[in-house]
């Protein structure tokens, strides 16, 4: 009985509640929501009884964002990696995803589904590629088995490239980048190497089985992705996203909740047809998608290239961010980088949501000018989305010439007290400060 069923059934379950309450909507809105497959609540049973909060993903909610996290086969080891998990979550992440390779990645794994509230989501085809020699020796038992062990684990969603099938590879050969989804390469190795269908796709039905069992959502992986602003929009990408708008059906047909991945690299004037076409192809089923990175030329920046394109692509229609950060295509990141990246894609999904007049999106914005005008410094640092570096740059913006901390003025409790000009522009030439001059000599003169 998975929330899509109850959905369906007209039941509005305990976690359909909770995401009403934290979206600000009617419980009857996010139960309609869910049985026509346009939202979608990655809450496997097992998590849930670990302690899960559930999270809606969906164009009546929200603007979502995920954070891909884990061990790579070339760096990273599993504490360091938790602590980015706790990092990310820290700075708002929705969701996150382990995407490690490497040793001891079972046991990293069920450390984060452990360890945190928020949905987990996975790629179980890494796993398999570590447990085997060679991934060509991969057989549909062992895709079967390798997704029910994660389901048992408790991991919430799992991105699985079932729509990349065998016509499609000849149309990547024109591409710059080829195919740049890890889970789709191997995928098409695989297909190349047996002269076979995807075993994904042809196991589709039986995977269905297992997902519906635990609840685990899908995410229906886009395997031939675009590496590349050239790349985009081409006939590969839209083939696949035809099987993923077949598989949609098949998959609700099966009870089961779905999402869809979407492109890596789009530029901006193709955006808001790419959004369009998939919630017509996938019927409406919430889009996923990284970024997307608007231009190739910003290695070390491309939080700041994909953040442009992941609030364009929110407006648009889609429901959740995956967050790049500023390692993308240089290196795992660190904990900062995870910081960074996190912190750009609250501002980018806040910014859609804003746009889109969201419940209760602009309150925050609205209370944050009025801190600004009244020069509440602690009330701005509270409603920051960084509130720790917003006080970090405030403080050293006041320190004096010889270093010595002049400003802030500290109230007695250790709070900022409230300078009546800014910190860009001090006492003189501080606007605000100068409409507050303005505003009581015009009130002055009334008299």
């Amino acid at each position: 009985m998975t929330q899509y069923i109850r959905g369906n059934q007209g039941e509005i379950t305990p976690e359909m509640e909770i995401v009403a309450q934290k979206e600000s909507l009617e419980p009857e809105l996010v139960r309609q929501e869910v049985a026509a497959g346009r939202m979608v609540i990655p809450a496997n049973k097992i998590h849930l009884e670990k302690g899960l909060s559930p999270t809606g993903i969906g164009t009546a909610a929200k603007t979502k964002i995920n954070a891909n996290l884990g061990n790579s086969s070339l760096a990273g080891d599993p504490k360091c990696e938790l602590a980015k998990v706790n990092c990310a979550i820290y700075y708002g992440a929705d969701t996150v995803m382990d995407l490690s390779t490497g040793d001891r990645i079972d046991e990293l794994r069920q450390a984060v589904i452990d360890a945190v509230s928020v949905p987990v989501g996975t790629v179980p085809l890494y796993h398999l590629c570590e447990q085997l020699d060679d991934i060509l020796d991969m057989t549909a038992q062992n895709i079967l088995d390798a997704v029910e062990h994660q389901a048992r684990q408790g991991v919430d969603y799992m991105t699985i490239h079932c729509a990349l099938l065998q016509r499609h590879l000849p149309l990547v050969e024109s591409r710059l980048t080829g195919i740049v989804s890890r889970g789709g390469s191997l995928t098409a190795k695989w297909m190349a190497a047996h002269k076979a269908e995807n075993p994904f796709y042809e196991h589709f039905d039986e995977l269905c089985e297992i997902m519906r069992q635990y609840d685990v959502t899908w995410s229906l992986g886009d395997g031939l992705r675009p590496g590349c602003i050239h790349d985009a929009s081409d006939a590969a990408q839209f083939a696949e996203l035809s099987v993923m708008g077949e598989l949609t059906q098949r998959g609700w047909q099966h009870g089961t909740q779905v999402m869809i991945e979407g492109p890596g690299h789009v530029p901006m004037n193709e955006i808001e047809m790419n959004m369009r076409r998939q919630q017509k192809e996938c019927y409406g089923a919430p889009f996923y998608v990284l970024g997307p990175v608007v231009c190739d030329i910003a290695p070390g920046y491309d939080h700041i290239t994909s953040a442009i394109g992941a609030a364009m692509a929110a407006m648009y229609g889609a429901a959740m961010l995956c967050y790049v950060t500023p390692k993308e295509h240089l290196g795992l990141p660190n904990i900062d980088d995870v910081r960074r990246g996190v912190v750009a894609y609250k501002i980018a999904a806040h910014a859609a949501d804003v746009a889109l007049n969201r419940p209760g999106a602009r309150e925050p914005d609205d209370a944050m000018a009025r801190a600004r005008y009244a020069f509440d410094w602690e009330k701005q640092f509270e409603l920051a989305l960084d509130s720790e570096r917003a006080r970090e740059y405030y403080q050293e913006a006041r320190k004096a010439p010889d270093g010595s901390v002049a400003h802030p003025k500290l109230n007695p409790d250790g709070s900022v007290s409230r300078e009546h000009y800014c910190t860009m522009c001090g006492p003189k030439f501080c606007a605000m400060k100068t409409t507050a001059d303005l505003n009581a000599l015009l009130k002055e003169n009334a008299k």
